[in-house]
């Protein structure tokens, strides 16, 4: 045996490129199908933080599959939503967003 041979080591197994169609958009389905919340159609997609509250609020408020109290389940899904979106959430889109946070602190009186 010759001194110098080192042992190859194995290249850990790669990720393909594309992914599964079941775990492209895990995100869009736990927003669809979570257990925290029945959501509103659309509740992300308005431009008036108030309306986004205000509908966060009303589904927190009618959800029975809902663990935790109403306003940390409505909160909770509006930061899944942006922190799901990151880097790629326009500055201007964000900022309704976090707006929205506020106004849903003071639909619930906190």
């Amino acid at each position: 045996m010759k001194k110098n041979m080192k042992k190859k080591r194995k290249k850990p197994a790669r990720r393909p490129a594309h992914a599964t169609p079941a775990s492209k958009r895990w995100s869009q389905d736990v927003t669809e199908h979570s257990n925290a919340l029945d959501l509103e159609r659309g509740v992300f997609a308005s431009d008036d933080p108030k309306e986004i509250a205000a509908s966060l609020k009303r589904s927190a408020e009618h959800s029975r599959r809902r663990k935790g109290t109403s306003y940390q389940s409505a909160m909770s899904m509006l930061n899944f939503y942006i922190n799901r979106a990151g880097a790629k959430l326009p500055k201007s889109r964000r900022d309704k967003l976090e707006r929205a946070k506020t106004e849903l602190r003071a639909l619930f009186d906190r």
